[in-house]
């Protein structure tokens, strides 16, 4: 598990430039195609006008044209390169994202048959597809936002009064409502928080990892990774506390979660 936690932690960056990676790739290709038929028509026009063997284009200009063509071949050739580099990687962090997941399933004794499948890395790549489509009334979207920070708000308050049991059965509720909205991390990181002081501690690990792979640059990220440490620390998953809590140094130097996880390294005894 600690090899698989620490390619995850250094992969989690790049999810939020995969989609975007890709979607560039199409854009080069694209151009390169059209570009491509412009050339071959001006290279026929050419050839048509008697503009090639007359000298009109210049006594070299068949050979500048093959020139061109071959470099836009090697062009094309190297953006399938990149383009199939990338697709491996994507592959590779996905399946070991997923193998994370089964990981984290099988320490809280949860049923792996349920685990469903793992969402590509940076999520789907295709151009084609769209997001959901918006409500007809023009007010839809503030709606939904306005449900969304009034949900929000009232799980927190139930985890304020300290029923911490509804408020971890709100925030995971919230979060499958609003998935991948502005404030799902930060419920899911209060569920977490729910969570541990209910002593459920393999699901507030899942829940603090869960918050910092859906915003591994947010506000709550160098806590969520502490807390996600201190917590395989106390399921006695020693090398990997180590290992998560490092991290948080490398990633979030200067931040106080930082202090903590070196606090807590050295609690664990860890190397």
């Amino acid at each position: 598990m600690r090899r698989v936690l620490i390619l995850v932690l250094a992969l989690l960056p790049a999810t939020a430039f995969a989609q975007d990676r890709a979607q560039s790739l199409a854009d080069i290709r694209a151009e390169l195609t059209q570009l491509n038929a412009q050339f071959n028509s001006l290279k026929s026009e050419l050839v048509s006008s008697g503009g090639i063997s007359s000298g009109a284009a210049g006594g070299s200009a068949l050979q500048r044209l093959d020139t061109l063509e071959q470099s836009l071949m090697r062009l094309t050739s190297k953006t399938e390169e990149v383009e199939l580099r990338l697709n491996r990687v994507v592959q590779d962090g996905t399946n070991r994202i997923g193998d994370l997941e089964f990981r984290v399933t099988e320490l809280e004794g949860g049923d792996i048959g349920a685990i469903p499948e793992t969402a590509p890395l940076g999520g789907t790549a295709a151009p084609a597809a769209a997001p959901a489509p918006a409500p007809a009334p023009s007010s839809g979207g503030a709606d939904l936002a306005m449900n969304e920070q009034a949900d929000f708000d009232r799980a927190k308050g139930v985890l304020g009064q300290g029923d911490f049991r509804a408020a971890a059965d709100q925030f995971a509720t919230f979060a499958q409502t609003y998935t991948g909205g502005p404030l799902t991390y930060e419920a899911l990181y209060l569920r977490g928080d729910a969570l541990t002081q209910l002593g459920e501690t393999a699901n507030a690990a899942r829940a603090y990892l869960d918050s910092f792979s859906l915003s591994p640059d947010g506000d709550r990220a160098p806590d969520a990774l502490f807390k996600l440490g201190e917590a395989l620390g106390k399921l006695g998953q020693t090398q990997e506390a180590c290992v998560t809590l490092a991290e948080v140094g490398n990633r979030f130097p200067g931040k106080p979660a930082a202090g903590q996880a070196t606090s807590a390294m050295q609690g664990l005894g860890c190397n």
